[in-house]
This record gives C-alpha cells, structure tokens and sequence, in this order.
C-alpha cells in the first residue's frame, strides 16, 4: 500500500513540477521582444497592378495575396489530405471574384530573376491545377503590366470559372446563408 501511495505521489509531484516550469516558460518567452516587424503586403509592381485592376474592373472584387486552399478544395471520393498537400504554400498574387464573391480568375505576375527550382515548380503546380480546375490563371510580367484597356480585355474573354461545387457535395454554410436571406 505505501508503494502505491509513493508512486502517486511521485505522479502528482511531476504534473505540479510540469505544469510550473510551462507556466514559467511561458511567462519568460512573453516578456521577451519578438522579431517582428510590418511590412508592406504588396511590392511596388503589385500595387500598381492592383489599383489598375480596381479601376478596370469596378464591378468586380480584388483580393491580394491568397492563399490557393481558400478558393480550390479536393472533389469527394478523393483522398483529402494528398491532394489538399499539393496546395501548401501556393498562394496568387491577385484572385478576381464578381460580386458574390465567385472566382472569375487568378493572377500571377512573374519577374524576369532567375527562378529557383521551388518557385519554377509552383508554377507549373499552379498552372495545372488551375487548368485542372477550370480556373481562369492570368500570367502578366511584372515589366509589362497592363494597361486598363488590356485588363478589360482579357476579362472580356468568354471563358467561364467553374465555380460550383459537384453536385453531391453539400455545404451546410451555404445553406444557412440562404436561410437567412429567405
């Protein structure tokens, strides 16, 4: 019997001891200042592509910097989690959605440095995934961006975003949306 008590002291002696060195940690890690500092989200080229996109497409919605598993997600009857990987860390520089928020199209600006194999790579990922999915990606230099003219052009194309869901895939979200607009 004195064993067992010993051993459950010894037990609650470790969670106490535990749980004061995290709390310790954790105030040690607090008081000390981060390296952390603002920057501009977007580079010069990006932003003057963005104010022509603005002004280009007024009825239109421009998001920056997005992340690619925010506007594409994996068809049921697939395995989630290997096809959902091939979206880490891809983001495009601009997605243009209308109004309801549905996606019309990504862009990309690309530079004339010499890429590295990474970012050669995400670009051929991107490129076959947004063909894959049926989503327009827009690729304009970053030293020849374009004018409002060629904006309005290029969305003047009659190529149509699939922008629904399969048929048997159900979004609760959605649903309850339109509930409350009824």
């Amino acid at each position: 019997m004195k064993i067992l008590a010993l051993i459950l002291l010894a037990f609650v002696l470790t969670l106490v001891i535990s749980y004061l060195l995290k709390k310790t940690q954790r105030m040690v890690v607090s008081e000390q200042k981060w390296p952390f500092y603002v920057k501009r989200p977007m580079g010069a080229a990006e932003q003057v592509l963005y104010f022509r996109l603005i002004k280009a497409l007024p009825g239109h919605i421009v998001l920056a910097q997005v992340s690619a598993s925010r506007i594409l997600s994996v068809m049921p009857n697939y395995h989630f989690q290997h096809w959902h990987k091939r979206l880490h860390n891809l983001s495009y520089d601009f997605v243009v959605c209308d109004k309801n928020f549905s996606v019309i199209a990504a862009i990309e600006l690309d530079d004339s440095s010499p890429a590295h194999p990474h970012q050669q790579q995400a670009a051929v990922t991107k490129n076959k995934i947004c063909n894959d999915a049926e989503l327009r990606l827009i690729r304009w230099h970053v030293k020849l961006l374009p004018d409002e003219f060629a904006i309005q052009a290029a969305f003047s194309e009659p190529r149509i975003t699939n922008n629904l869901p399969p048929k048997h895939v159900h979004d609760q979200h959605v649903d309850q949306l339109l509930s409350r607009e009824s």
